[in-house]
């Protein structure tokens, strides 16, 4: 059935008739009013491609380069948590779509596979590892370690969640991961008795940790270190200073503060801030090509997407996260045809601008 399905809005509404609906609710939802969930998806609405028409396009390509490696689009996959509660074979079918996809995944901290599981079920892909920083400093210095020594390629510090978001959807539904379902991190904190519910997550997190803790950080891997969570240019220049390699311009997909700016919208801030000093990522609200294409004129090198392939793996395993990673893909070849663009790399400002009238609405 995932053939037959033709862009990522399809594959969510075939996962969520698929997911029970809690589990649904928990990957779907975000916090309070859900206002900058919606947001994120607007923000998109607000601007428009301004194609260059007679460019020679007849050789496009959308390689790209992260932190050294090369990948097959400017499109990621983004860390999300409890995929075993979308499929049977969760973080380990999203590794091998991903390698199958030849983009970066990005296992996360809360992941119901180890960091051992992830990389043997997709040896030769390109991995790397979200951190959440625990109040046990030895269990960060274990889970980098064993990062680096599984050939994970970056360490990607969550640093907007000292403590977890209200999401309402949960606590309408009692949304608990099952006891049946690992979650290896939990373990490691002595926390997992039975349930796991995503209150829980805020627990295995220090509210402690500032700018100055990084150092010591940094010194315990050569592995390149991005901050995610970042809205603002002060925090930009800031996560600079303290040496990140990158900086991924998020606000968790509208699960923790509501209220504030859509990632589209606080790009540009954080593009300038940054300049050429690190790398400027960004999470929240892809699904199109487009939108990838929007979110490069406005100074992204790429995109990590969270829900999109999340929706793949639910429908189809490892087969519908590779399927979902080459409709974008192919959306971003088409859009960078018809804007005129050879390449991510000829992206500019100059080929988006501000829409007018009345937004339209989405999906």
């Amino acid at each position: 059935m995932s053939g037959d399905l033709l862009n990522v809005w399809e594959y969510e509404r075939a996962a969520e008739e698929r997911l029970e609906p809690g589990a649904f609710g928990y990957f779907a939802g975000g916090a309070n009013d859900e206002w900058t969930l919606r947001e994120n998806l607007a923000a998109f609405t607000r601007c428009v491609l301004r194609p260059r028409v007679l460019v020679d396009v007849s050789e496009v390509g959308t390689e790209v380069t992260v932190l050294g490696t090369q990948i097959s689009s400017p499109v990621l996959v983004a860390p999300t948590a409890f995929q075993r509660m979308a499929h049977p074979d969760g973080e380990t079918a999203t590794a091998r779509g991903a390698a199958a996809a030849r983009t970066i995944m990005c296992l996360s901290t809360i992941a119901t596979a180890t960091i051992e599981e992830v990389a043997a079920a997709a040896p030769d892909g390109a991995r790397w590892f979200q951190l959440y920083w625990s109040p046990d400093r030895g269990i960060v210095r274990d889970f980098v370690a064993r990062a680096e020594a599984r050939g994970y390629r970056a360490i990607v510090l969550t640093v907007d969640l000292p403590v977890g978001g209200r999401r309402e959807r949960d606590l309408r539904t009692g949304f608990e991961v099952p006891a049946e379902v690992p979650v290896p991190a939990f373990v490691a904190h002595a926390e997992r008795v039975e349930n796991v519910s995503p209150t829980q997550i805020g627990e295995v997190v220090d509210r402690s940790v500032t700018w100055r803790d990084l150092e010591w950080l940094r010194g315990l891997s050569s592995l390149p270190l991005a901050i995610k969570g970042v809205l603002t240019a002060e925090d930009a220049l800031l996560a600079c200073e303290a040496g990140a390699e990158a900086v991924v311009v998020s606000n968790h997909g509208g699960r923790q503060l509501d209220g504030v700016a859509a990632s589209l919208d606080a790009l540009p801030e954080v593009a300038e801030a940054v300049g050429d000093r690190a790398e400027v990522l960004m999470d929240g609200g892809i699904r199109r090509g487009t939108d990838v294409v929007k979110a490069l004129a406005l100074g992204a090198r790429a995109v990590l997407a969270g829900r999109a392939p999340l929706w793949g793996l639910a429908v189809d395993g490892a087969a519908g996260v590779e399927r979902v990673l080459d409709l974008l893909r192919e959306e971003v070849a088409l859009a960078l045809a018809l804007c005129g663009c050879e390449s991510p790399a000829h992206v500019t400002r100059a080929h988006v601008g501000p829409a007018a009238g009345p937004q339209s609405s989405r999906g």
